[in-house]
């Protein structure tokens, strides 16, 4: 089976982590992908320049390259790499995260076996050294489980994931919501009638960190969660009591102390 990876980089990203990224998808692997399609979001600072050409001069016609010329956004940055994806199966990555050695191997088994629109799978969170894992994201098997799980979490690592381009365009693709865009897109497949499927071993180890934290408290996230909330019960996906349900415990979470965050966040990624 052939397939595409996806990638989206900006100016933020350490040429170190970018070049580990690619070393794990491409050196690392047991079945390598036929293409990898790589959206520079805007403009970028030398050295991660450098680090690309190198994998430009390395891997040829295999390594496709989109540049935008400003900042769009992760949304829209994979909306148009998925315009250069050349196979239906595509595989995401982030340009600081680590895929193991078996990771597509054993999504494209799953491919083979099950009637599936998407498969993903666990992740180990670390710090500093990717030996140094910290804690797991953890989530349910079967498509039904996924959809309970859906109205209260995000019930896939998007980083994880390998999916049919038919079933995303389906849906017209990620949208514009800030933080949420994958969680949203998830969302919208399930009431288009895709299959979900969680493989129920880590696939990838993700850098985490304060900065992670941060980003997922104060009253810029809480906008931007109420705000896809809001549009969840609009489209009838919530209900009433699950939308304020939501409201109650993810506006007090959002409010706490990073050190009391870390150690729930800690917690809820052991298990679902």
């Amino acid at each position: 089976m052939e397939f595409s990876v996806l990638l989206s980089i900006y100016e933020k990203e350490k040429a170190e982590y970018f070049d580990r990224c690619m070393q794990s998808i491409w050196n690392d692997q047991t079945i390598k992908p036929n293409e990898i399609v790589l959206v520079i979001d805007g403009h970028i600072n030398n050295d991660l320049y450098l680090i690309i050409e190198k994998w430009k001069k390395n891997l040829g016609e295999l390594f496709k390259i989109v540049s935008l010329k400003e900042n769009m956004g992760l949304g829209i940055a994979l909306n148009e790499g998925l315009k250069e994806c050349s196979f239906d199966l595509i595989a995401r990555m982030d340009t600081d995260d680590i895929s193991l050695s078996n990771r597509f191997e054993k999504q494209l088994n799953v491919f083979k076996s099950k009637d599936i629109d998407v498969c993903s799978g666990f992740i180990s969170e670390f710090i500093d050294s990717e030996e140094n894992i910290i804690s797991y994201r953890k989530l349910p098997e079967n498509h039904d489980e996924i959809v309970v799980y859906s109205k209260t979490r995000n019930p896939l690592n998007h980083v994880t994931t390998m999916m049919k381009k038919t079933a995303i365009c389906k849906v017209n693709g990620y949208k514009d919501m800030l933080w949420m865009e994958d969680y949203y897109l998830w969302i919208e497949m399930i009431r288009n009638n895709a299959k979900l499927y969680n493989l129920q071993e880590t696939l990838v180890k993700v850098r985490v960190g304060n900065n992670m934290l941060s980003r997922r408290r104060g009253f810029e996230y809480i906008k931007a969660e109420l705000r896809f909330l809001k549009r969840l019960k609009e489209m009838n996906y919530l209900s009433n009591s699950e939308f304020i349900k939501n409201i109650l415990i993810k506006v007090p979470l959002r409010m706490m102390p990073r050190i009391v965050l870390k150690f729930i966040y800690k917690v809820l990624r052991s298990k679902y």
